[in-house]
């Protein structure tokens, strides 16, 4: 039995972590400020004998008493409506909160991997994005702010393991759908499927001739999972490389969820990438990964979670007051 630290736990993915290695048997300890984070998504998990949580921001001081086997960094912002309006702490999360997480693994001997992003090419040159792409980012525009941090983050983790010689994997993480993500988070998938549920036009942003890749949560926890237990150092992408136009997929949401509805278009936002699609070869080689859930399956399975949710939560309102955050 091993002992997981797992940061971002309340998010999406880092439920998703909480319950894989819960699965195996391991204990899991998660951690979470809440900024994002959403604790109906481990409320399944509440009473474990397994599990249990911590509320706390690791850009603070990060104490785990006792061995600790594995740290999984997920704490971040990452979707353009939270790092936008928490620029400050999206930075300080990547910065700050991979620090103290770095120096933790190296004090308890723990391997760590860090949640990085397909974000860290920006509005890619190079197609589909190869690990070796150094990227196309604006550090000083809008979205700076996550993708620097994220950058910073490959660079932190890199040193301490040149230097300090610790265990550490990177995941360059691509667009991921399913269960438990938030409706109203900004991000196209649940977009789509909020307003359609809503009876709102679907909104695209530009002409809807940009791409996505969109791999289901399972892969790519099973990516995340096997790029931890692998001896690769180097950044990995994991995603799904099957690509398609913004216009396609809300095509493809019209006719799983039946809405009549149409599709309206808005100014596409500042350094919006144009194209997104990962090249796994690497994830091939080295993990023998790739995803096996096909998009019609998987968002069957995500437009059936989200139809069951309560009807408030189709209107409530994601995002917290932030106004004490901000002071920090």
């Amino acid at each position: 039995m091993a002992k997981v630290l797992i940061t971002g736990a309340a998010g999406f993915l880092g439920s998703h972590l909480c319950d894989r290695f819960i699965a195996n048997g391991d204990e899991v300890l998660a951690m979470d400020n809440l900024i994002t984070g959403n604790m109906e998504n481990l409320e399944h998990l509440s009473g474990h004998p397994k599990f249990t949580f911590y509320h706390h921001d690791v850009s603070t001081f990060v104490h785990v008493p006792g061995k600790l086997d594995y740290i999984l960094h997920f704490a971040s912002p990452a979707s353009p409506i939270d790092y936008l309006k928490i620029p400050i702490q999206t930075l300080k999360v990547s910065s700050l909160g991979t620090h103290n997480l770095l120096g933790l693994a190296l004090n308890k001997g723990a391997r760590i991997l860090v949640a990085s992003t397909s974000e860290v090419y920006g509005d890619p040159l190079v197609h589909p994005q190869t690990e070796d792409y150094w990227g196309n980012v604006n550090p000083v525009g809008p979205r700076g702010v996550y993708d620097e941090a994220k950058r910073f983050m490959e660079a932190m983790t890199m040193a301490y393991h040149t230097y300090h010689g610790l265990e550490t994997r990177i995941a360059r993480i691509f667009n991921t759908y399913g269960p438990r993500m938030r409706l109203n988070d900004g991000r196209v998938l649940p977009a789509f499927i909020g307003q359609a549920l809503r009876g709102e036009d679907l909104t695209i942003f530009g002409d809807g001739s940009q791409t996505r890749s969109f791999c289901y949560v399972d892969d790519l926890v099973e990516g995340i999972y096997r790029l931890l237990m692998s001896d690769y150092a180097q950044p990995v992408n994991i995603g799904n490389p099957h690509e398609i136009t913004i216009s396609d997929f809300a095509q493809e949401i019209i006719k799983l969820t039946g809405t009549r509805q149409k599709v309206v278009y808005k100014e596409l936002p500042v350094n919006d990438p144009m194209q997104r699609q990962p090249d796994i070869s690497k994830a091939k080689e080295v993990l023998d990964w790739e995803p096996k859930v096909m998009r019609a399956e998987g968002l069957e399975r995500t437009y059936a979670w989200f139809k069951n949710l309560p009807e408030g939560r189709l209107y409530r309102k994601e995002h917290r007051d932030f106004e004490d955050y901000k002071r920090n």
